[in-house]
């Protein structure tokens, strides 16, 4: 059975907010607890991430947990980390194009990251539901 759109827009965020906490704590755990460099740890954390919210948004958000992971494992997750990276890209040229318009913004980074998230999320979700899980 397909989810409505609502549901799906809001399982998706919610796993993303997951995402986000695996991402900051894999980041936080390697680069300040055990002094791993900060973009070796940021490789790591993402990888991580992106597993996670892969596995996750294939069983809740698009009900794909009677497909079995080992047949659709290796196309879809490529699919999905492409999404994602187009979806990082678009995270940063956001926050990149904030932070230049509004200068004052470096002093509050949340700010234009939020904003590159919120729209990065919009493309991945699309990218989601019309090519990685489409029915």
């Amino acid at each position: 059975m397909v989810k409505k759109l609502s549901t799906q827009v809001l399982s998706f965020a919610v796993v993303g907010g997951i995402g986000f906490l695996i991402d900051a704590g894999v980041l936080t755990l390697l680069s300040v607890h055990f002094g791993v460099n900060v973009y070796t740890a940021r490789v790591v954390s993402f990888a991580l991430a992106s597993l996670g919210t892969w596995l996750l948004n294939r069983r809740h958000t698009f009900g794909q947990a009677g497909v079995d992971n080992a047949k659709a494992g290796s196309g879809e997750y490529l699919r999905y980390m492409s999404v994602q990276a187009a979806g990082a890209m678009i995270n940063l040229g956001v926050f990149s194009a904030l932070v230049v318009i509004l200068p004052s913004l470096a002093r509050y980074p949340v700010i234009p990251l939020a904003a590159g998230s919120g729209v990065a999320m919009f493309f991945n979700f699309f990218g989601a539901r019309h090519w990685i899980y489409r029915q």
